[in-house]
Parts: C-alpha cells; sequence; structure tokens
C-alpha cells in the first residue's frame, strides 16, 4: 500500500482556494476532493506493518495539542508542481511531521529520501515544464481563513494506471486520530 500521513484542510478552508484565477482551468489541476497538507510519505508499505505505525501515529496525535492553521502564499518546485504554503502554528504541524516521520521510522517503514519539510498543499502538477508564473503571482496575496487542526490521518494513495491523460490520484483516508487524545471524528479502519 502507498501510504502517507497528512492534515487535511475543512472543505470551506479549499474552497477559498477556487475563486482563484485559473483555478478550475486545465487537467493539471489536482482534484479538490483530494488537497491536503503531507506531514510524512512513507511509499510502499507492506501490509503487516500497517498496524504498528497506525499504534505509533495514533500516540503522535496523542501527544500533539490541536493548533491553528491557515493556507497562506504559493510558489512552485520548479516547473512541475503549483503549491500554497501553510500559515499559523507551523512550529506545532513541523513537529507533528517530525512524529509522524518518526512513527514511520519506528514501524520499520524505510524511506531513503528525505528533503525536509516544506509545509504546503499541491495545487497543480505537470509532467513537464510548465509557466505557473501567472498562478504565483496569484497566491502572492492569497491568505485563507485560520481553522484549527484537530487530527492526525493516514491516507492511502492509489495511483492513476489506466493511461487516460489527466487522470488523478485517488486518495482515502484509511485512519484518523484526535489531536490531544479529543475523541476523534472517526475510528480507524485499517
Amino acid at each position: 500500500m502507498r501510504l502517507f500521513a497528512a492534515v487535511l484542510p475543512p472543505p470551506d478552508v479549499t474552497a477559498e482556494l477556487r475563486t482563484l484565477p485559473g483555478s478550475g482551468a486545465g487537467q493539471r489541476w489536482t482534484a479538490p476532493a483530494g488537497w491536503h497538507i503531507t506531514l510524512a510519505f512513507y511509499g510502499e508499505v507492506d501490509e503487516k506493518l500497517v498496524p504498528d505505525l497506525s499504534a505509533r501515529l495514533e500516540r503522535s496525535a496523542r501527544r500533539t495539542a490541536p493548533f491553528s492553521l491557515s493556507l497562506r502564499g504559493g510558489g512552485r518546485f520548479g516547473g512541475r508542481a503549483l503549491w500554497v504554503g501553510a500559515a499559523g502554528d507551523v512550529r506545532t504541524l513541523r513537529l507533528l511531521a517530525e512524529r509522524a516521520e518518526a512513527a514511520g521510522r519506528k514501524a520499520g517503514v524505510t524511506r531513503e529520501e528525505n528533503h525536509g519539510y516544506r509545509p504546503h498543499l499541491t495545487l497543480a502538477r505537470s509532467r513537464g515544464p510548465t509557466d505557473f508564473a501567472p498562478y504565483v503571482s496569484a497566491l502572492d496575496g492569497f491568505e485563507g481563513r485560520a481553522w484549527t487542526v484537530g487530527e492526525l490521518c493516514l491516507m492511502r494513495s492509489r495511483l492513476p494506471v489506466s493511461g487516460v491523460p489527466g487522470e488523478q490520484p485517488q486518495y482515502e483516508v484509511l485512519a484518523r486520530w484526535a489531536l490531544g487524545g479529543s475523541p476523534s471524528r472517526g475510528a480507524a479502519r485499517v
């Protein structure tokens, strides 16, 4: 299973992004239903490791108090990805990301790549170099409303296999845990 840990902004927060110029145009835009802020990417994970990973992520969530976050600004990674950044209590977001990364490592999920954590939500991707400059300019002054991050999610990513141009990855919440040990909205499904 291809897995990652993430924070999911509420629909009313991501709805603000749909008002940006060009955000509904073209096939490069990622599906708003899948918008998330990745905390730790685990890649392909053997199913037998998932229970231990889940237990460790639950502990990470319990040890982290809910915090305030908003989406603000943006940029691009080369000419292949457009993103919106995070503002607010980014320090706690980074701490949660470190804990999610450590949970994976301690559960035996090994990742060779570690590029350092840069909190962002990917808005668009391209297979080849793309001029995202107009979108980066539109994001320059963007500041979304704040929300309280209250849970950590374990996500499954299903990559497109059909070869149909514009097909998007599909994301599924496998489990969610409330931050700070408060009751969660849903039990783990793993």
